[in-house]
């Protein structure tokens, strides 16, 4: 998400253009929020972290507000996969993936979710795109 919101992001324009294909099919997990409302404001500036708030309290994106058994998949995966240190937000996301059977995770994390196996093998974007 971070590089969507960044114009200058290497991988801006590849992710900007997937999401306008299919706005509709991202789902943001609830666990990102305020991770992405940080990260925003601290490397892109509060006019951009203000904009996003505002797209979020739009509608602009869905919001996956979560289940416990995303909770219970999350630590399970932190525990299977301790040497990553995962943690909350990472495995959340996953977890949240595996139960909606999404296509694909946009991120650029690798180190992390290209070393987790997850159920239905989402894509990670921008890499697989």
């Amino acid at each position: 998400m971070v590089a969507l919101l960044d114009r200058g992001a290497r991988d801006h324009e590849t992710l900007r253009d997937a999401y306008e294909l299919r706005p509709g099919e991202w789902i943001l997990p609830w666990a990102i929020l305020p991770e992405l409302d940080y990260i925003a404001a601290a490397r892109l500036g509060r006019r951009v972290a203000a904009a996003l708030r505002e797209d979020l309290a739009r509608g602009r994106f869905t919001i996956e507000w979560g289940r416990l058994a995303d909770l219970r998949r999350a630590e399970e995966l932190n525990v299977s996969y301790r040497s990553l240190r995962l943690g909350l937000v990472d495995g959340v996301v996953m977890a949240v993936a595996e139960r909606l059977r999404a296509r694909a995770i946009a991120t650029v994390d690798l180190r992390d979710f290209g070393a987790v196996s997850l159920k239905g093998q989402p894509q990670l974007w921008p890499r697989d795109l």
